[in-house]
């Protein structure tokens, strides 16, 4: 199996899984868990970690920084090893290792405890300077909703001057946040000429474009001395019909049927990308 197709596959499994932790907690932060769901099934893929072993000292770093977008790392940390598939169906359970934002003293492979939007670069810009000297490289996602943040853009700053070049940063933009559409609430287009202004090297590609993914990754540092920013343009709710791009579905509470719909069409992609597995085996 070639990496970009255990990577779609990974990340099929992972969407059925965020539908599944919705059916425990009745609702749930999908609208961006399902936009960001490929970056994180491809950051995970092709990052030096362990999960037999997730304290390992000379692993890469990943931080979500946009964490109510958590089901997409739960889900992928699950499908990676990182703890039991079963602990997917506590989510929203009192007492549950998976709450509605990360929590790093309740899973493995959480690397930060985020969710108050804006914090998660300011943190991986530390990692990235504690680890200078070794061969770890430090990921984080951020949404572009989380963009406006004032603390997102000092990190942005130092992260530049000290020229963070083992740090990548995904903004994750899909156009919509809770309240409406990026371009309505808080336009920060440009987003890559604003970010090369504070001295960061750029790449623009497709969220949901897997080869795309594996390019930007095998790539980084892009600059020596530079830290490294994707735009990784992306759909809301990507993989559900009836929800892609839709502000509505950025918090869902499912209504009658769509559970059942959601379910059926994960696994239609799932049984989908495992067939295209057995083809290539049989040939």
């Amino acid at each position: 199996m070639t990496l970009a197709h255990t990577i779609r596959l990974r990340a099929a499994r992972a969407r059925a899984n965020v539908v599944r932790m919705v059916r425990s907690s009745g609702a749930g932060h999908l609208g961006g868990a399902l936009s960001c769901i490929d970056i994180v099934a491809a950051i995970y893929s092709t990052m030096r970690a362990d999960p037999a072993n997730p304290a390992w000292p000379e692993r890469d770093r990943f931080v979500l920084s946009a964490g109510h977008k958590c089901m997409a790392q739960y889900a992928v940390l699950a499908d990676a090893g990182y703890f039991p598939l079963e602990v997917l169906d506590t989510y929203g359970k009192l007492g549950s290792k998976i709450p509605g934002h990360p929590d790093m003293h309740k899973l493995p492979g959480i690397e930060a405890n985020t969710g108050a939007l804006g914090h998660g670069l300011a943190i991986c810009v530390g990692m990235a300077l504690g680890l200078r000297g070794t061969r770890a490289k430090v990921f984080t996602i951020l949404g572009d909703g989380e963009l406006p943040e004032g603390s997102n853009w000092e990190a942005f700053a130092a992260a530049a001057f000290h020229q963070v070049d083992n740090l990548t940063a995904f903004i994750d933009v899909n156009g919509l946040q809770i309240s409406g559409s990026t371009e309505d609430v808080m336009d920060m287009e440009p987003i890559d000429a604003k970010l090369r202004s504070f001295g960061w090297d750029v790449r623009c590609v497709d969220g949901h474009d897997v080869e795309q993914l594996i390019e930007v990754l095998a790539g980084v540092p892009f600059t020596a001395g530079k830290p490294s920013a994707v735009i990784a343009r992306t759909v809301k709710s990507k993989g559900l019909s009836f929800a892609e791009g839709d502000v509505n579905y950025h918090y869902w509470k499912p209504k009658d049927g769509e559970l059942a719909q959601a379910e059926a069409e994960t696994q239609v992609e799932i049984d989908r990308l495992e067939r295209g597995c057995h083809a290539r085996r049989v040939a």
